[in-house]
């Protein structure tokens, strides 16, 4: 339990970080242009209270909150004490939250089942079923959401959204809430509805609030108990808003009538670059309000919100009765914040398992997307394929037709596998760089989740295009078939895993994809045995193909439609030794599927006999240990500290 009075409380925050954009490469070789962001930067934020960090662009604003969160990646002097304690990582996680101006979330969940997820994401065993159900609708009505419970977040206006983004945070009940630009983007009104809801929660449930504004509007005002305004990492003004108008009239910058006092005196601490003149001189205004500060304060820092609240009635009777803000609770009436503890891992892994079938299978555009690449997709395009080779027949262009059905029945679902993985996982992948910087969960078990909710579709998904497919190889037995399609699925597995890794640091699903099929297609070609033949492969071509899944798949599928004894009367009509047309010489070049397999699976020289390509125990059993090993390869890249560029495109 922390005091219902806690405090947050910053002082001599000093952190330097990249100043400059830089190129990809000059992020990975860590030669970045590092700065100065934060000087010397002292406030405090009680219980009960909003403060609003005020700023313009390149100010520091966002570099303050990722610095109390923990997040900042560059090196950090001060302290930040929450209720006398040092806050430390682990304590911001499970007490605090932060909201990102951008939160990518899953499309098909409905505004219920968002906030249901988030409830069983964050709190621990301590919080019961019922305390489940009581946060859920308690937020859904606190931000105006209960009418809006079923529809999906597709579905939402951006004003929705942004709160049901805030409602996800809200759901912990956090002491601290940090909001990085919560009303950007949005008209006046949902700009007011936010503000004041944060306001209203902040005073009810005796938490505190700190977000950042870039342009603040007057009616905001009466909701925002500090304010603190930042020029290029300095403070010029940090204390309460009631204050705010006596110490700017004491240093000599009184607001003038009718002006909102937010811009204003936004204006006044930003540096004007329109013209040398202009830059010189609101530079030079800016450090003497910064020494102010530096030096006379320090009492405005420390002062309480409701402090002097009879003095400012006195001074500013023209327009303050309309801008101050509701008085704030008794410190009786504010409630202990309990931190609950973090939910076990096989607890989140059944949530997140969950969370995923519901994205699947829900009603919307969205899912019904989805469960149509899993499940229908593949079962179609081997029906279009079975229109193109039903009719064949053994003796007309056996070789040809049926080694170029085992090609497309591989290619097909090393392509399926990659456009389905880039078109599904992305939302999921994105999502969970985002909640893994909260600390909900780790990428290996996010993974495992993934992995055990994609296996029982693709394998139904499998199985419907095996069934179709494999009565035109002309083979019939069901053992056959069952390990027909078990070869397919290894494949698609594979292709699957391949995909996943590439989005690990790939954002965009297109360039995955491209890049996935362009290794695939190699790897086909290197391979297969069947665009072209080992034979015909140079020794470290041949050698190379040992590294591909496909060299054991294809032999596998080749030798079980060929070999042991099928197809061994290829030319019932017509006489092979004496053909003489180009048709019927290619017909007759193999007498049988032995020695078709002869000549597309041995090398001329004799590095490798045909036995060794078509041993059909071995090809199964290396055909899934190419899955198994890159799944447990993700696992532990995502284990991996990746750099920040790379992670941070996910999130911004």
């Amino acid at each position: 339990m922390v005091a219902p009075d806690y405090c947050l409380e910053l002082c001599n925050i000093f952190h330097t970080g990249q100043v400059e954009s830089a190129s990809c490469l000059q992020r990975l070789f860590g030669n970045v242009q590092t700065g100065l962001i934060l000087k010397d930067v002292s406030l405090e934020v009680r219980a009960g209270e909003v403060l609003a960090i005020l700023g313009s662009k390149g100010s520091g604003k966002r570099a303050l909150l990722e610095v109390i969160s923990r997040r900042s990646s560059g090196p950090t002097r001060g302290q930040i004490l929450l209720d006398g304690a040092p806050l430390t990582l682990s304590l911001f996680q499970r007490s605090c939250s932060y909201v990102s101006p951008r939160n990518d979330l899953i499309p098909s969940l409905t505004v219920e089942q968002t906030l249901y997820y988030a409830s069983h994401l964050t709190l621990g065993s301590q919080a019961s079923q019922y305390i489940r159900t009581s946060r859920i609708r308690q937020v859904m009505a606190d931000l105006a959401l209960s009418q809006v419970a079923k529809r999906t977040v597709a579905q939402l206006t951006p004003s929705e959204h942004r709160r049901l983004i805030i409602g996800i945070q809200m759901i912990k009940d956090p002491l601290v809430m940090l909001l990085d630009e919560p009303t950007v983007g949005l008209d006046p009104l949902s700009t007011y509805l936010i503000v004041s809801m944060l306001s209203s929660h902040a005073r009810r449930r005796g938490r505190a609030v700190i977000l950042t504004m870039e342009k603040p509007r007057s009616d905001v005002f009466p909701f925002l108990d500090r304010a603190a305004y930042l020029c290029l990492g300095d403070l010029v003004y940090a204390g309460p808003t009631r204050l705010m108008l006596e110490y700017f009239r004491a240093i000599g910058f009184p607001c003038p009538e009718l002006e909102n006092p937010l811009m204003y005196y936004l204006c006044l601490s930003t540096v004007d670059r329109r013209s040398r003149e202009r830059f010189i001189e609101s530079n030079t205004q800016i450090i003497t309000l910064v020494e102010k500060f530096k030096t006379g304060g320090g009492p405005y820092r420390k002062s309480s919100s409701g402090s002097h609240h009879n003095h400012l009635l006195h001074s500013h009777s023209r327009d303050s009765m309309a801008t101050l803000p509701m008085p704030l609770p008794s410190m009786s009436q504010k409630m202990a914040a309990p931190i609950y503890s973090r939910p076990s891992s096989l607890h989140v892994g059944f949530v997140l398992y969950q969370r995923l079938f519901a994205s699947t299978f829900n009603m919307s555009s969205f899912a019904l997307g989805h469960f149509f690449m899993r499940l229908l997709a593949l079962p179609l395009l081997f029906s279009i394929l079975w229109c193109f080779y039903h009719k064949s027949q053994n003796y007309h262009w056996t070789f040809m037709t049926k080694s170029g059905l085992v090609f497309n029945c591989i290619f097909i679902t090393y392509l399926l596998s990659i456009l389905t993985t880039a078109s599904t996982f992305t939302v999921f992948r994105t999502r969970y760089y985002q909640e893994a910087q909260e600390g909900l969960y780790s990428g290996p078990l996010f993974l495992i989740s993934h992995m055990l909710y994609s296996l029982p579709l693709s394998l139904i998904s499998l199985a419907g295009a095996t069934y179709i497919i494999f009565p035109v190889t002309g083979l019939h037995e069901p053992d056959l078939m069952c390990l027909f399609g078990a070869i397919l699925w290894g494949c698609y597995l594979f292709a699957e895993q391949q995909t996943i890794a590439l989005l690990m640091v790939v954002k965009s699903s297109f360039v995955a994809t491209v890049s996935s099929a362009y290794i695939m297609v190699i790897c086909l070609i290197i391979g297969s045995g069947i665009l072209r033949s080992y034979r015909g492969l140079s020794e470290w071509l041949l050698y190379l193909s040992y590294g591909t899944q496909v060299r054991y798949a294809s032999p596998y599928l080749n030798r079980q439609i060929f070999g042991d004894g099928h197809l061994s009367i290829l030319n019932p009509i017509g006489n092979c030794s004496t053909s003489e047309s180009f048709n019927e010489k290619f017909v007759c070049h193999f007498q049988d599927g032995d020695s078709y397999l002869a000549e597309r699976f041995s090398h001329e020289s004799g590095i490798v006999s045909k036995s060794d390509f078509l041993d059909l125990e071995m090809n199964l059993i290396i055909t899934y240990i190419f899955p198994l090993t890159l799944a447990v390869l993700n696992c532990l890249l995502y284990l991996i500290p990746l750099p920040a560029f790379v992670k941070a495109k996910f999130r911004e």
